[in-house]
């Protein structure tokens, strides 16, 4: 672990760090050091560097279930696995129940007060519940969904190559030599919401993985440990790698191609986030927030998550939307399956903010991992990992759409 007590260090930390934190809650994902309130502030992070020794994830010597007791290893590994399996559901459906639990005594309690006689600030303080005339369009049960209803759900948000699709099923029309074609499908459709099968081959998702591996990574990224500041009501546990650009050619060739042969100026440093057992990210907005968006290539105009690992159905880590539906009626909700993505708009093209897209993380029963970018409304300057650079990665990105069938260079 590196502490930052400068404060060029912490400006130049802060300056890209700031995007993590989320509407009023604030929620930042470097944990601030302990001395934070007796000392000057310093953020605590962890570089990882080509070396020798240690590890992201180093296990210690020796372990395993143990011995002895008339119980052989292999039986007792599968009654611990078991265990474990039954403990993690439970802590899925706990959470549930607490989230439900904690809304009715909020709605019908007392307000809480802090040491100063001053109401504690709840959920909905941070996130107000939408007008109640605020529109909201669902997709109905098997409607069937073409290339002109995306557009026409689109317009007002980032452009998008739709003549990439076939009008009729949203199918890609020329796909990668050897690689499933790319569906698109439209979950909601105000504010929309954009699921992308194949996105990621499942090489692909394997090797971006890698990126988090010590052994595996040629140049050092900036790992952090996502935890949120004490005092914000949004919680995020997680570990956030924080890559060079040139690291992840495809992810934006196919990122900028999808979006209307996009400048990857305009893309935040790239990310590999891990949520281990039992770790989320509760409700958080993506957009900038308003006193900040003149800092650095003004508002985040799009979202997009690349699942890459496959979660099971009731094991967590879903992305939830607090007031969207499906056309069941029930929270909008995706679950991760490997090498698809999740596109979404905090903001619409113009720049202002769309507190309908309020979502979070679910609690991970079993371990999540997804790659994360943000597209702003202009250039982005990356401060993190320490020489990250747009102009470093075109060479790669253009040989990486040669590679991938694509005509236009970046």
């Amino acid at each position: 672990m590196k502490f930052l007590n400068s404060a060029a260090a912490i400006g130049a930390a802060a300056s890209v760090l700031w995007p993590r934190c989320d509407g009023g809650a604030r929620a930042f994902v470097v944990q601030l050091h302990p001395l934070l309130l007796t000392s000057p502030p310093c953020l605590t992070v962890a570089y990882a560097k080509n070396k020798s020794g240690g590890g992201f994830g180093s296990s210690g010597g020796g372990g395993g279930f143990g011995g002895g007791g008339g119980t052989s290893a292999p039986s007792q590994k599968k009654s611990a696995k078991k265990r474990k399996r039954s403990d993690m559901q439970s802590l899925l459906v706990a959470s549930k129940k607490e989230e439900e639990k904690k809304k009715t005594s909020e709605t019908n309690a007392e307000p809480q007060l802090d040491r100063f006689g001053l109401p504690i600030p709840t959920e909905d303080d941070v996130f107000p519940p939408l007008p109640f005339d605020t529109e909201l369009t669902v997709v109905q049960e098997d409607e069937v969904i073409s290339m002109t209803d995306i557009r026409t759900a689109m317009k007002d948000h980032v452009q998008f190559n739709f003549d990439l699709f076939n009008d009729e099923d949203c199918v890609e029309k020329n796909p990668t030599k050897g690689a499933s074609p790319m569906k698109l499908r439209l979950l909601h459709r105000s504010p929309p919401v954009l699921a992308i099968e194949n996105f990621f081959t499942d090489d692909e998702c394997d090797q971006y993985i890698a990126l988090s591996s010590e052994t595996n990574n040629a140049e050092g990224t900036l790992k952090v440990d996502s935890k949120t500041f004490s005092l914000s009501l949004a919680t995020r546990t997680s570990t956030t790698w924080f890559l060079h650009y040139r690291q992840v050619p495809n992810l934006l060739a196919k990122a900028s191609r999808l979006l209307a042969d996009l400048p990857i100026e305009r893309i935040e440093e790239p990310q590999l986030v891990r949520y281990k057992t039992g770790e989320q990210f509760s409700y958080h907005y993506d957009a900038v927030p308003d006193e900040e968006l003149d800092r650095n290539g003004g508002q985040r105009v799009a979202t997009l998550l690349v699942y890459l690992r496959t979660i099971e159905e009731g094991r967590g880590g879903a992305t939830q939307f607090r007031d969207l539906r499906d056309g069941s009626g029930n929270t909008l909700s995706t679950r991760p399956t490997k090498g698809s993505a999740l596109l979404f708009f905090p903001a619409f093209d113009d720049g202002r903010a769309d507190d309908r897209t309020l979502h979070k993380g679910e609690i991970a029963v079993d371990e999540k991992m997804i790659g994360q970018i943000w597209v702003h409304q202009g250039k982005y300057n990356p401060a993190v990992p320490e020489g990250n650079s747009h102009f470093l990665a075109q060479d790669a990105v253009a040989e990486k759409r040669k590679e991938l069938g694509y005509e236009t260079i970046v």
